[in-house]
């Protein structure tokens, strides 16, 4: 369909559910990696339920709810990107990531991020893009504010992963410090 340069041999493209095979093996390679806090690794484990996974978000973009992209290095999928929700009523969403380990310190994130960002804020109107991440995600924490977003707050034992309940943070860019950010 189609595929935006991230620089370096990387791409991003649609992630749809003809590609679950694809997808299912990119996940079996950073299982661990990645489920440390996605519990999608926990849930993709063959292509059948990979398949189902993609084809959730194929149903989210075809209501304009949300969207997911992947991440391909030198011709191998690594990671991805996402809109877990897309409220354009509200101006308002939520981007996510993952990647596998052999991925990770190239700055494929935060540019594939800055591509769906401009995307939402300057093609769709969108006024606040939220980042959630667990508390000790440090990674993920970094790039929100690579991405120049601001820490809204922390949710306490929000969110149960794993038997255990951890806190989730909550950074979000509104568009015109988005814009700001773009300038500098």
């Amino acid at each position: 369909m189609f595929a935006i340069s991230l620089g370096d041999g990387a791409e991003l493209k649609p992630l749809e559910p003809w590609r679950a095979g694809e997808f299912v093996e990119h996940i079996d390679r950073g299982r661990d990696f990645i489920g440390q806090y996605i519990g999608f690794a926990d849930v993709n484990k063959d292509e059948e339920s990979a398949r189902a996974f993609l084809q959730a978000y194929a149903e989210k973009q075809a209501a304009d709810g949300g969207r997911i992209y992947g991440i391909w290095l030198d011709g191998t999928l690594v990671g991805g990107v996402l809109f877990r929700i897309f409220d354009a009523a509200m101006g308002t969403c939520e981007v996510g990531c993952w990647l596998e380990p052999s991925a990770t310190g190239r700055g494929l994130i935060t540019r594939a991020i800055t591509v769906l960002i401009d995307w939402a804020v300057e093609e769709r109107g969108m006024h606040r893009v939220e980042w959630i991440a667990a508390a000790g995600n440090t990674a993920s924490i970094s790039v929100a504010k690579r991405l120049g977003m601001k820490h809204d707050g922390t949710l306490r034992e929000a969110y149960p992963y794993r038997g255990v309940r951890h806190d989730e943070e909550i950074w979000s860019v509104l568009a015109p410090e988005w814009r700001a950010h773009r300038e500098r």
